[in-house]
């Protein structure tokens, strides 16, 4: 297979990566073959997939910019994927030239990507670091180089807390990035689920078992398990909703109900 130049050398582009299948959902051009094939096959299980992860990125991008209009102008997105178009970085400095952004991500892949995506891209890093050692994360070079932590800093859990099972205690995690994070501070968090959704048993086995055999344990959880990951932060309104219903741009028109079945929030620490 011919390397793309984005492709850093030592990534194995046999392998299928969470992240490249990711961006291959959103119609990115940050993957592989390898990686389509993985995402054709849990498109046949759950074909609205793509549209669930467009409503994320969508429901990213609002939250974004009500973080900027509640004048915080920092962020830190932790497991991050790729940060290629309409990412965070793009979205916040649109709004707010002087936004910095630290990605974070334990993924290799994700990691070596991100770093060629962001060559040149001033106040914008990513830092190789797990959301299960917040500790790390908060010690790393890349946040205490871009983000000053004695000031507000939203932090972006998008699509990554349902990677993390409940033994590899996740709330706990969230809770010290809470700790550490100044008054003012946001919380933005999206988590998938089949609550309320039109899937079936099966079909939720079946994708949790295609990301087991990729390496990335899928844990979906209910909206009152997601809504305990903000305990410590008061939660805008309308609260923990589908990701469509949390401050649409415009009147929702979207009929599948395949998008409606992910949570997403902002929560705001008093």
């Amino acid at each position: 297979m011919e390397r793309p130049s984005w492709a850093p050398q030592g990534i194995d582009l046999s392998v299928p990566s969470v992240s490249r299948v990711y961006d291959y959902y959103l119609g990115g051009s940050h993957n592989f073959e390898v990686d389509r094939e993985a995402a054709r096959k849990a498109m046949q299980i759950m074909p609205g997939l793509p549209k669930i992860m467009q409503a994320n990125r969508a429901f990213m991008r609002r939250a974004v910019r009500h973080a900027v209009e509640q004048g915080v102008t920092q962020f830190l997105d932790i497991g991050s994927g790729i940060p290629t178009f309409g990412n965070v970085h793009e979205v916040a400095r649109a709004a707010c030239p002087e936004a910095r952004v630290v990605y974070v991500d334990h993924d290799p892949v994700a990691v070596a990507h991100s770093r060629a995506v962001l060559e040149g891209v001033d106040h914008a890093a990513i830092s190789a670091a797990d959301l299960r050692e917040p500790e790390k994360i908060l010690a790393g070079p890349e946040v205490n180089r871009l983000l000053d932590l004695d000031r507000p800093v939203a932090l972006l859990l998008v699509a990554v807390l349902h990677f993390i099972v409940d033994e590899e205690n996740p709330r706990e995690a969230v809770a010290a990035l809470r700790d550490a994070l100044a008054p003012g501070s946001l919380l933005v968090l999206t988590h998938a689920s089949t609550e309320g959704g039109p899937h079936s048993p099966e079909q939720r086995g079946g994708v949790e078992q295609l990301y087991d055999n990729m390496g990335s344990p899928l844990r979906m959880r209910s909206r009152a398990e997601v809504e305990r990951f903000f305990d410590g932060f008061e939660l805008a309104e309308p609260g923990v909703v589908p990701m469509p219903d949390w401050r649409p741009d415009a009147p929702t028109n979207e009929e599948d109900p395949s998008v409606f079945i992910g949570f997403a929030g902002v929560g705001h620490k008093p």
